[in-house]
């Protein structure tokens, strides 16, 4: 039975049908677990589910509250979703600081639970403050969208700016406690939804850049990442049957050859397969980073039909809701549950949460091809559509201003259909461009800060926020990125782009271990002072030999970084002193 009810939906985009996807809707049904049998060598006991829904939110149970961490025991002393699904940010957005500051329970309120809807307190550097992180599935954005958040940085100053993040998505920094409530009026207004995107809730989905638009594309990634994103928000109301898990939860479904999705990092992917003549994905399950433990995904041995995708979404997020420990921050992400019950043991939890108790397993028709040369997304490319491009654009980093962000506004409009393309390696793609506009939009001044045609060094460069805004960062990265990379560009030249990556803390937001290099901030020593340094990671590949990186150097001081990669890129990219390359011309 399908648990689809699929609709066909034009949306209203102006100028833009003819590269628009079909859109799904969905009602899932209800399924009942039965009892639990046990996996091999599994106590009966372990496969009861630790949470119960009470008053329509999903609870722990008392008989499991022993040994469990802070954040737990906040969500126990009051459910997180109230602040949106009862409208109690309300009455939050008018109580002052200060009065805030006298209850633990309000305290809790904005350094904790306001997570929930997408806002995260910078108590640390910027008091007061708050950075909201939006729902952007695949990447694809509006240049209506765009203008809005522009408009609500603006008002902020310097406190306000804008990040594209290594999940295709925004997040605007200088909010204000008070205006929260317009702004979420206002994301609403233009389509857009913060509602879920941080702390224990399943986060943004990816998908393929240029999905639609890719010639070479196996599937159109777009309706199925927005079919995930309505489904686990319930389109935008809040869906607490998602919103207690044990930990954040990651999701992609994979369009490409070329893997711009990395599916070895996500808790699920969906890799595009046939079986029996029909089209539909095999599963990969439990990829994470964290600072103790780094894994790739496994696969599930399972297929679903690609017009059914939500039942086994549905069924893998109960099952690690009802089974994830919820102990040790560091070991509570789904991949534990999994090494914990075998993978077969999971399986089998996840078919008990199917609707018919009946999953497929792994098709052998894969349809990526290994072999298969990543792409290059930046430059000037021509679409599927016939007589139109799209242009891939550097970012220096990922960070945007207000200005700069109503340019790419009417860049899109003005030279597309109005729409935007957000990229894991916090770029921006600006699809459906009239090959005869190619030449004017190349000359406008906004592409001279972001580049179509950057230096080598500077394509694959990702840093994450950095301790200039997040409390939890060590060392300070998106300028150090910037100005490390700029003084080894000026001694040597590589032959190809080499992909570094920064991240300033072990949580790793920047990714350092799918890198070619990687920076992990940390405190070492130097000349006997304690000063800001980086763990340097080797080895990270992407795409169809995608595998993680190792550690190469740890402890370097942040001024030593500059020979230390200048000596990497010449003794493992083939890069050459400049000096040497003028005296050879």
């Amino acid at each position: 039975m399908s648990s689809l009810s699929l609709k066909f939906l034009a949306p209203s985009m102006p100028n833009s049908n003819r590269f628009r996807p079909p859109r799904l809707q969905a009602t899932p049904p209800q399924t009942v677990v039965p009892p639990a049998t046990g996996a091999v060598g599994i106590d009966v006991e372990r496969l009861e589910p630790r949470v119960e829904e009470k008053e329509g939110y999903f609870v722990l149970k008392e008989k499991f509250r022993q040994g469990i961490n802070p954040p737990e025991k906040v969500k126990i002393e009051k459910e997180p979703m109230k602040l949106f699904m009862e409208n109690g940010i309300e009455e939050l957005s008018k109580m002052s600081l200060e009065e805030i500051e006298k209850s633990k329970l309000s305290k809790d309120d904005i350094d904790v639970r306001l997570k929930w809807l997408g806002l995260f307190h910078r108590r640390k550097h910027h008091y007061g403050r708050f950075m909201m992180r939006l729902k952007l599935p695949n990447g694809v954005t509006t240049s209506a969208q765009t203008r809005y958040l522009a408009s609500v940085i603006k008002k902020y100053g310097k406190d306000g700016c804008a990040d594209v993040t290594t999940r295709q998505n925004w997040q605007i920094r200088g909010v204000v406690l008070p205006d929260v409530p317009e702004i979420l009026k206002g994301l609403e207004e233009v389509g857009l939804t913060s509602l879920q995107s941080g702390m224990d809730n399943v986060r943004n989905p990816v998908g393929n850049p240029i999905a639609g638009i890719d010639p070479d594309e196996i599937v159109d990634t777009r309706p199925y990442t927005n079919l995930l994103s309505q489904y686990i928000t319930a389109n935008s109301r809040g869906n607490p049957a998602f919103t207690n898990l044990p930990r954040k939860w990651n999701v992609c479904v994979i369009g490409s050859h070329d893997l711009y999705e990395h599916p070895h990092i996500n808790d699920l992917a969906y890799m595009p397969a046939t079986k029996n003549g029909r089209f539909g994905f095999n599963l990969l399950v439990g990829g994470f980073f964290s600072p103790k433990r780094c894994a790739e995904a496994i696969p599930l041995d399972a297929w679903v039909p690609g017009d059914d995708i939500l039942p086994v979404c549905k069924a893998i997020l109960e099952a690690f809701r009802d089974l994830g420990t919820r102990g040790n921050r560091q070991k509570c992400r789904m991949m534990w549950l999994i090494d914990e019950l075998g993978i077969e043991g999971f399986r089998a939890e996840v078919v008990k949460r199917m609707p018919q108790q009946h999953l497929e397993r792994e098709s052998s028709e894969d349809l990526v091809q290994k072999q298969w040369e990543r792409r290059d997304y930046l430059g000037v490319h021509p679409q599927k559509q016939v007589g139109y491009s799209f242009v891939g654009i550097h970012v220096p980093v990922g960070r945007v201003q207000a200005d700069e962000m109503d340019e790419l506004a009417r860049l899109a409009d003005e030279y597309g259909s109005g729409e935007l393309r957000l990229t894991v390696e916090q770029n921006i793609i600006i699809p459906n461009i009239e090959n005869a506009k190619i030449e004017a939009l190349l000359k406008e001044p906004l592409l001279e800060r972001f580049s179509p045609e950057p230096p080598l060094l500077m394509k694959g460069l990702v840093a994450c926020t950095g301790n200039q805004f997040c409390g939890q960062a060590i060392i300070e990265t998106k300028a150090r990125a910037l100005k490390v990379t700029e003084d080894v560009n000026r001694q040597v030249s590589v032959p190809r782009p080499v992909r570094m990556h920064w991240t300033g803390c072990p949580n790793t937001c920047g990714q350092v271990q799918v890198a070619d290099i990687g920076f992990m901030g940390c405190m070492t020593r130097k000349d006997g002072k304690v000063v800001e340094g980086a763990d340097v990671f080797l080895g990270g590949k992407i795409g169809s030999d995608s595998h993680l990186g190792d550690i190469y150097k740890k402890g370097v001081p942040c001024d030593d970084l500059v020979p230390l990669v200048v000596d990497l890129l010449i003794n493992r990219f083939g890069a050459v002193r400049r000096e040497t390359e003028e005296a050879e011309d």
